[in-house]
């Protein structure tokens, strides 16, 4: 087997950039065959990705969550396998395959993992594979994406407390599966693929990457002091017992709301509302941990 390593060094504040010498002597050291192809454009990703199909090639995604989703989505349908070396910020992708977050350790998965086939989310021609979310999540995504004040996963904690400051109740629709439709006021409406975002957020924490459905999970109005404290629960998966979360599951989701704003998924901007968000089931092969 040889491996496409699809790299982007400026992921994760640099992070990928500087692992990669220690994950190329990993790789030898476990007598992989790979060759390293450099990008810092998502479409130049997929492009990537593409070629390691043609050529038989396993195609690495070596960086964050965006990076991941992009080669996950030039693979969808294929034959193709997907590999995963966590080099961002966040990593939640990795985090619910159980790879290990550290590239180096990360690397004995693609010599012994096994092959499962799991979800991708699609909305429009954007593919993603952890969560899509918008409301409160939008503002909160594009501090952490603007900000060079706060480096690692902390950026979208301070994210979040800086929306918070200006957050104002949205009132939204969503529609599921084209039937079951409600209003409400408040912060979020979000599709998830995967469990967690943010960096070990487990927004939905019963979400399966292979159960092809979408978790669909929406907060509504709170206080800014109660919804401050409802944050660190999300860690813990905890918040999901509050009566002003609701949990429901979908393969297809519409929302729209009031005003503009943007859907975010995998830390990059998806989508204006409104927008339907739809799961390709059993749509990418990746390697897992053999466990």
């Amino acid at each position: 087997m040889s491996l496409a390593l699809i790299v982007n060094p400026s992921a994760g504040g640099g992070r990928a950039g500087r692992a990669l010498p220690a994950v190329v002597r990993q790789l030898n050291d476990h007598r992989l065959e790979h060759h390293v192809d450099q990008t810092r454009s998502l479409e130049h990703a997929r492009e990537l990705a593409r070629a390691a199909v043609a050529a038989g090639d396993t195609a690495v995604a070596f960086g964050g969550d965006g990076l991941v989703a992009a080669v996950a989505g030039a693979l969808k349908h294929t034959r193709g396998t997907l590999g995963v070396l966590p080099g961002g910020r966040g990593n939640d992708f990795a985090r619910g395959l159980g790879i290990p977050l550290e590239p180096r350790a990360a690397c004995a998965v693609l010599r012994s993992g096994v092959v499962r086939s799991v979800d991708v989310g699609e909305v429009a021609d954007h593919d993603f594979i952890g969560i899509a979310s918008c409301g409160f999540d939008s503002e909160a995504n594009r501090i952490a994406n603007q900000t060079r004040l706060v480096r690692g996963k902390l950026v979208y904690a301070y994210g979040a407390l800086r929306a918070l400051a200006g957050w104002k109740p949205a009132r939204f629709t969503v529609t599921l599966d084209g039937r079951r439709r409600w209003s409400f006021t408040g912060f979020s409406v979000a599709a998830a693929n995967s469990k967690a975002y943010g960096g070990g957020m487990y927004l939905a924490p019963d979400a399966s990457l292979h159960d092809g459905l979408l978790d669909i999970v929406t907060i509504a109005e709170l206080s800014r002091l109660r919804f401050l404290t409802l944050l660190p629960t999300v860690f813990r998966g905890a918040h999901v017992r509050l009566s002003a979360v609701r949990v429901a599951r979908a393969r297809t989701l519409h929302v729209q709301a009031d005003r503009p704003i943007v859907m975010y998924a995998d830390g990059d901007p998806i989508g204006e509302l409104p927008v339907t968000v739809r799961v390709a089931a059993s749509a990418v092969r990746v390697l897992v941990p053999s466990r």
